[in-house]
């Protein structure tokens, strides 16, 4: 709803801001379908608008991942409504909206499904969320040393992984934005591809790597790894080869194993690995467009990585200090061990009896 009246406006503003970092103008909703000029490519507002709430409904759940188990539920409503209604847009408008990066020229900043608009985004607003809330109870001994804290149910974390991947094939090819005539086919299937292909080698190289330091095949690294693929290879699947793109999905699996190590060595919380996944793979695959994309500029896709990652992480930062500074960011010590269901939601998830 607040993408609706706010963000979709604020993400398209029209052809007057071309070029700009900021601009604001509402969208024909109401113009008929039938009557609107469309081609191969061209989206009517309400079926673009769809198509992108996807996107920013998935730019905000990538943060509670980051904040599970401690956050206020009222504060989750907050940042969702500023990060839906603010952040992604602008970043959205950057790119795909025709602002600044989309502009550039000679050769514009490329993100093509939104490895840097949609994940680093998220990625990195959640980090920010991470940072603001602390760890959770018992995360960290009294020597600072990481204590994992097992999921619920990993069964139920690798069928969500795999319909991700599915969800995935809707992600990338769907923003092609056409599948008819031989050219948009052969680029929508090439597309499909490359995303089996990157997934395919995070998957394998998270769960080799962990193997090879932890002396056990560890399902989560590798479950990771797939997702990390996927957000690297989210940016370029439509200009690297297939051979390309295992190579930058064997890069993120490397990156999203040592990232969250690397969290845990700076007393970060970071349930699900969010930041890992989204965030640094999210800049990987800026970066790796303009390494291995062809005709893409490595010094624009540095620059627009950069700008994304800074202004989402900081902008969320504010949210998320603003929240702590007056006492309505993170539950009592009492609610989180409790959990959250009772006291944020009155009701548990399996009832009183389960075991």
């Amino acid at each position: 709803i607040i993408f609706f009246f706010i963000g979709y406006a604020l993400m398209y503003p029209g052809e007057s801001f071309k070029g700009g970092y900021f601009g604001y103008s509402q969208p024909d909703f109401e113009a008929g379908v039938a009557d609107a000029d469309i081609g191969a490519g061209k989206l009517h507002p309400q079926v673009d608008f769809l198509f992108q709430a996807a996107f920013c409904a998935t730019a905000a759940t990538i943060v509670s991942g980051a904040v599970a188990g401690r956050l206020k539920f009222h504060s989750y409503l907050i940042y969702t409504v500023i990060l839906t209604g603010f952040v992604y847009p602008v970043v959205g408008f950057w790119k795909w909206g025709n602002g600044w990066l989309g502009a550039m020229e000679p050769v514009a900043f490329h993100d093509f499904a939104g490895s840097l608009v949609v994940h680093a985004c998220g990625g990195f607003a959640g980090l920010a969320g991470a940072i603001m809330l602390g760890p959770r109870i018992g995360r960290f001994n009294a020597e600072g040393k990481p204590i994992p804290i097992p999921g619920h149910n990993i069964a139920y974390v690798t069928l969500g992984v795999f319909i991700l991947l599915i969800g995935w094939y809707g992600f990338n090819p769907g923003s092609q934005l056409a599948f008819s005539g031989g050219a948009n086919v052969n680029a929508v299937m090439t597309i499909a591809v490359n995303t089996t292909l990157a997934a395919c080698a995070g998957g394998v190289v998270g769960m080799a790597l962990s193997w090879g330091m932890f002396g056990k095949s560890d399902l989560t690294m590798a479950l990771n790894g797939i997702l990390a693929g996927l957000v690297a290879i989210t940016a370029n699947c439509d200009c690297v080869t297939n051979h390309e793109a295992l190579i930058i999905g064997a890069v993120a699996g490397v990156l999203v194993v040592f990232g969250i190590l690397a969290l845990d060595k700076l007393k970060i919380d970071d349930p699900v690995g969010a930041f890992p996944v989204h965030g640094i793979n999210g800049v990987w695959g800026g970066i790796a467009t303009g390494i291995f994309g062809d005709g893409k500029s490595l010094q624009v896709q540095i620059i627009g990585s950069v700008a994304i990652a800074v202004f989402s992480f900081f902008a969320m930062l504010i949210v998320f200090g603003a929240l702590k500074a007056i006492g309505q960011l993170r539950v009592s010590r009492e609610e989180e061990i409790a959990g959250l269901d009772i006291h944020e939601h009155g009701m548990s998830c399996y009832g009183q009896d389960s075991a």
